[in-house]
């Protein structure tokens, strides 16, 4: 949105007070610097400005404490634009800049940003869902970075072989929490459709899953219940077609846009969802609540998991001293349309 500047206008005051909540003689007051004015008031005032698209005088622009690094994967998946928002609003609350360096396939290589960053002279890098969480990449690119001491943060996925602190899902409670749902529907033909078997996540998921079918459902081997794919609607159909051709009722999808695919596949061979095949995905995507059916998953806390990975950088760019640890965050099961009564319910 391109930002305009403040007029002295009656009609733009009273928009801003009318935003912010408070009276136009506030908002004069804030906009010229005058006393008598609360810190919360204020904050009000600045936030209305910047949503209304209103440029901040000179003098009430906050200077940046330094430049921040974000890198993500490519932004199709609607999780990674909410992590980067997440962590960009947690950044510039703290007066740092972020700069963010989206991997697109076939474009930019992590090493390349991470170079960039460098060279552009960052205080710290986040990186999320990257090749820290690939356990057949190469780990000193960190190494290094730790070495020179630049301050990271690593989201989504874990190795010991990195003295940094990593922000992280509980990804064994994600899918013990879809199972256990599942489970209590009736269903008992589970299957798991999930990313490839090198990442980390997955490898968390697929060990939380066979957990729950053991625990709930005395299931012996369920190896022959977990297809692999990639993390993306097509990839969620592809598996889903596996899983229902050995009869599942249920299928626990690693991500929202693989339950999509989960979904269609099921449409596609005239099963309703959840008349005869209930879907649980993985996320809480943005907009997911407006699916058809509304999609039952779990809800990844982004929220909580950015204002850790930003606290925990900026700790480090404040000088203290970096150490290995993981912090895992609680997912959340939510329950919508996508899920029904399995066929031991229905006997």
């Amino acid at each position: 949105m391109r930002k305009v500047s403040i007029m002295n206008g009656h009609a733009r005051l009273s928009d801003i007070a009318a935003h912010a909540g408070v009276s136009e003689a506030t908002v004069s007051r804030v906009l010229n610097g005058k006393p008598g004015v609360s810190s919360a008031t204020r904050q009000a005032v600045m936030t209305a400005l910047d949503l209304m698209g209103y440029e901040r005088p000179q003098r009430l622009r906050q200077r940046s404490n330094g430049l921040i690094g974000l890198v993500t994967p490519e932004l199709d998946n609607p999780i990674f634009p909410a992590f980067a928002q997440a962590i960009e609003k947690a950044l510039t609350h703290n007066g740092y800049t972020p700069v963010l360096c989206t991997q697109m396939p076939g474009g930019a290589p992590e090493d390349e940003f991470t170079e960039l960053l460098v060279d552009r002279g960052v205080s710290g890098i986040v990186f999320v869902s990257g090749l820290h969480a690939d356990t057949t990449a190469r780990m000193d690119r960190y190494t290094r970075l730790i070495d020179r001491g630049l301050p990271i943060v690593l989201v989504d996925g874990y190795n010991d072989d990195i003295d940094a602190p990593f922000i992280s899902p509980d990804d064994r409670l994600a899918s013990r929490l879809a199972v256990q749902h599942l489970v209590d529907l009736g269903h008992e033909r589970i299957g798991l459709a999930t990313g490839p078997r090198r990442f980390v996540p997955v490898i968390r998921k697929i060990e939380g899953y066979q957990q729950a079918m053991t625990q709930l459902l005395g299931a012996g081997d369920t190896g022959d219940l977990v297809a692999h794919s990639l993390f993306s609607v097509e990839g969620g159909q592809a598996a889903a077609a596996q899983l229902l051709a050995k009869g599942c009722t249920g299928i626990v999808c690693a991500s929202d846009l693989m339950a999509l695919g989960a979904i269609r596949a099921c449409r596609e061979r005239g099963l309703a969802v959840p008349g005869d095949v209930s879907v649980v995905g993985f996320d809480d995507s943005p907009l997911i609540a407006f699916t058809d059916p509304p999609l039952t998953t779990v809800r990844k806390p982004i929220g909580a998991m950015a204002s850790a990975a930003v606290a925990t950088l900026l700790e480090e760019v404040n000088g203290a001293q970096a150490r290995r640890v993981e912090l895992i965050f609680q997912p959340e099961l939510v329950v919508r349309g996508s899920t029904g009564s399995g066929p031991l319910v229905n006997r």
